[in-house]
């Protein structure tokens, strides 16, 4: 009966002591390939500004951050299997995926466009890419979104794991065009010497219930002490002005405020 005490007395302790590394430390998932979000440096260290905001609401709420990387359409999976206690990859909060996981508030949101060639004659509509090759990152609200409203149109939606993977077909002419976040867009494709002779064609698209309310932390469901600790520090971090200096640094001009 002592024994069993102790061993007893002992697991409670190495609850209490995994219980005090969580409330202290914050791991997020995310995957490194969609610049000016998430991308890797030349010495393999992370940079963007998803990372920038990761770090800067960490501070606010007093946590340690440390990352894990994984693919895009791993990241829900991931984080249902406490790999990580937050998704923070660039993740639109949609109605599909509040079905599975949670959401803190809105820290930004930016528009998505169609890049194609700029004298193709292409603009971001069902009509206008009938018949056309459209790359996406799979399992993002571009390839819901294109399937929803252009593949049965006729428009051939095809989803790669890695956007970069994307960059590479349509310049080499299996793809027609890609549809992205702009910002995304701009630095991983068309600011680079591959980009050149193409541009964002046609206007921003458009569909809430698909695109989302904006850009927030996913959280696993019930999770509810970690997101309104993590909601207390994004709210800090858009009151001082850190989103808005980070949007300029990382966006320009694009305006990322959550309307």
């Amino acid at each position: 009966m002592k024994r069993l005490k102790v061993l007893l007395a002992f697991a409670c302790a190495l609850v209490s002591a995994s219980a005090f590394a969580d409330a202290t430390s914050m791991r997020f998932g995310l995957e490194a390939q969609y610049p000016p979000f998430e991308s890797k440096a030349a010495d393999g260290s992370l940079q963007g500004f998803d990372i920038d905001i990761g770090n800067a609401v960490c501070a606010a709420a007093h946590l340690t951050c440390t990352w894990v990387e994984t693919s895009f359409d791993g990241l829900i999976p991931a984080l249902q299997g406490r790999k990580f206690d937050a998704i923070n990859s660039a993740m639109n909060a949609t109605d599909k995926r509040r079905q599975a996981i949670d959401f803190t508030t809105v820290i930004y949101r930016v528009p998505t466009q169609l890049i194609a060639k700029s004298d193709s004659g292409i603009v971001a509509t069902a009509e206008s890419l009938k018949g056309k090759r459209v790359g996406v990152l799979q399992a993002s609200i571009q390839e819901t979104f294109a399937k929803a409203h252009w593949e049965p149109a006729g428009v051939t939606v095809v989803a790669y794991q890695d956007q970069n993977q994307v960059y590479a077909d349509l310049v080499a002419g299996r793809l027609d065009a890609t549809l992205v976040l702009a910002p995304a867009g701009q630095t991983g494709f068309l600011s680079k010497p591959d980009g050149k002779g193409y541009a964002f064609v046609g206007q921003p698209v458009h569909d809430d219930k698909i695109l989302g309310s904006g850009i927030a932390f996913g959280i696993r469901k019930g999770d509810d002490a970690l997101r309104s600790q993590l909601n207390a520090a994004i709210a800090k971090v858009k009151a001082d002005g850190t989103v808005k200096t980070l949007a300029q640094k990382y966006f320009g001009n694009i305006d990322v405020s959550a309307k």
